[in-house]
């Protein structure tokens, strides 16, 4: 009788274990969203297209979470995302209070430093709502794919969760954040090329994209299917 609460705990404890690869890829996964939202910052253009400097890094969040999804499965997947938001919040906040608390005498570089961590409260609501949106998009496409193709056919679930999930982000972040302020006519054009673009940069490297999913697999013995789990994104900590 005294086994069996030691060997039920010892079961919880095992499942709800993370592996070492798991956490470097989350860790991979936060450092890239951190990343993007400082590069947003900047206006790029690529002959006549206008951008944003994030997609340099944020289309490998979406790569990070078509890995974790197609060999941990969407309950990994889940607790990546909200590790990500978590981690994304915390950061914007660090630099909105940095940004709040006066600089130095000396210091004169307080309107640059404002440009990056001075983020309207606006556009950060706007690029958290859209993130969650996106990334859940994302990985719930790859979960089912994967389960209605019986594992097959990884390159068209990769491509099509990031079609979903890229346009779920734009179709909110874009009227949300920039509505007002960037011209009616060009909020289409902005969206559309933001996902073409971040599609194109998933085919381009999904050769090794698929090399790492191999590579995973093999190392984690780990091929999970989503059969009969819950998708409610709340259920953080069902592993």
């Amino acid at each position: 009788m005294l086994g069996k609460p030691r060997k039920k705990q010892e079961m919880t404890t095992e499942k709800n274990q993370v592996s070492v690869l798991f956490m470097l890829f989350s860790i991979l996964f936060c450092v890239c969203l951190i990343a993007a939202n400082v590069l947003e910052t900047k206006q790029i253009a690529i002959g006549t297209i206008s951008l944003t400097g994030g997609l340099i890094v944020f289309p490998v969040s979406y790569i990070i979470n078509d890995c974790v999804c197609e060999v941990w499965g969407y309950r990994k997947a889940r607790l990546l995302i909200w590790t990500g938001f978590a981690m994304n919040f915390f950061f914007v906040g660090l630099g909105a209070l940095c940004d709040a608390i006066p600089g130095a005498p000396y210091w004169t570089n307080q309107k640059g430093f404002h440009e990056i961590f001075g983020l309207a409260p606006r556009i950060a609501a706007a690029s958290f709502v859209a993130f969650l949106v996106g990334s859940f998009v994302n990985a719930y496409v790859m979960s089912k794919m994967k389960i209605r193709d019986k594992g097959r056919h990884f390159s068209a679930r990769a491509i099509l969760s990031t079609v979903f999930g890229e346009s779920a982000d734009s179709l909110i972040f874009f009227p949300l954040a920039l509505g007002g302020i960037v011209p009616n006519h060009e909020l289409p054009k902005l969206m559309l090329w933001q996902v073409v673009l971040k599609t194109a940069y998933e085919i381009v490297v999904l050769p090794l994209t698929i090399r790492i999913v191999n590579y995973l697999k093999r190392h984690e013995g780990a091929d999970v299917y989503d059969n009969d789990i819950s998708y409610n994104v709340l259920k953080i900590f069902n592993l």
